[in-house]
Formats: C-alpha cells, sequence, structure tokens
C-alpha cells in the first residue's frame, strides 16, 4: 500500500503500531495532531479531502511546496530530499 505522500506502508517503522495506513485512519495520522490544528495531515488534507485525487501524484505540482516543507525533524535535509525524490517516484508508478 502506498500512502497519500508516497510512502510505502509497509516500509514505515510505525505501519500497524500506531499507524494503520493513512487511508484507513482518514489522514488523522498519529503525528498529525501534534502538528496541525484540526488533526489531518496536510497532505492527505489537500490532496483527497480538498481536490479529491487519489493522492498526490495526481497533482500537477508534486512535489508541491508544502510537500517540500513537511520535513521529519529527525533526519538531515539530504535524506529529506532523497525521501522526496523517492516518494515522488512511489507515486508516478500508481
Amino acid at each position: 500500500m502506498i500512502s497519500t505522500c508516497g510512502l510505502k506502508c509497509k516500509e514505515c517503522q510505525f505501519y500497524n503500531n500506531p499507524c494503520s495506513g493513512c487511508y484507513n485512519v482518514e489522514g488523522k495520522t498519529f503525528w498529525a495532531k501534534d502538528y496541525t490544528p484540526n488533526g489531518i495531515c496536510q497532505l492527505y488534507n489537500c490532496s483527497i479531502l480538498k481536490n479529491n485525487y487519489k493522492n498526490c501524484g495526481d497533482c500537477k505540482e508534486l512535489p508541491c511546496q508544502m510537500f517540500q516543507d513537511l520535513k521529519d525533524p529527525n533526519i538531515t535535509e539530504e535524506k529529506h530530499i532523497k525521501m522526496i525524490d523517492i516518494r515522488v517516484k512511489n507515486l508516478n508508478k500508481t
């Protein structure tokens, strides 16, 4: 399963504990409650709720500024850029 933003859910350390995938929790991921006013991942909100896309891969602006700005604070900028490239490739395969 590919998430809204292109992560492979089964490769994520949080899949099934505590996350069951953004589609299953309707964007209310465990981390979003601490970072967003409505508790919904911003990328899920934009792509699924606002634009009715299947995922971020349907957006002509991929990777948009929001996609680039949402960086895990625990990784380096270099790793963040590499992960964006991987996620975009994953989304282009769907």
